[in-house]
């Protein structure tokens, strides 16, 4: 699948510099921070009156694309 974009391939490429700069510890956390956030958009998201349970099922199948199979 290729992917869209509107962002000039040398900005880009900037971007890409300016990230791999910084240290792998500097790297992950950012990685950790945009998970927690868009993890915070997906919940706000989901319909009001859920149980935590129901919650967590439907938050794993829209980050992961596949459905919780929990033991038989």
């Amino acid at each position: 699948m290729s992917q869209v974009t509107d962002t000039p391939p040398e900005v880009e490429q900037m971007i890409r510099e300016k990230i791999m700069a910084r240290s792998g510890e500097e790297r992950f956390i950012m990685g950790a921070l945009m998970f927690d956030s868009a993890r915070e958009m997906i919940k706000a998201s989901l319909p009001r009156g859920l149980s935590e349970t129901e919650q967590r099922r439907l938050l794993f199948e829209r980050i992961y694309g596949k459905e919780l199979i929990v033991g038989k």
